[in-house]
């Protein structure tokens, strides 16, 4: 593998750290084609997670969270 795409990538044991999921639920996940796994890239046997990839699945995972109303405008009188 090269350089470029190691530095940018994660194994399945550094990405399951990263998301605080174990390594047997990205698995089964990935085995059984549910829609909420991570994005993964399969190159031969071997499985990588990209960083930006997870962030931004698990910023889609984020539930129950409710933003700030944004401000009124101030009027100047």
């Amino acid at each position: 593998m090269n350089d470029t795409l190691t530095s940018q990538t994660m194994t399945e044991r550094e990405a399951s750290r990263y998301i605080g999921m174990s390594r047997s639920w990205l698995a089964q996940s990935r085995a059984s084609g549910a829609e909420n796994t991570p994005p993964h890239l399969k190159l031969g046997r071997s499985v990588r997670y990209m960083r930006s990839d997870l962030d931004a699945w698990l910023a889609q995972q984020r539930t129950g969270f409710a933003t700030a109303p944004s401000q009124p405008a101030r009027s100047k009188t």
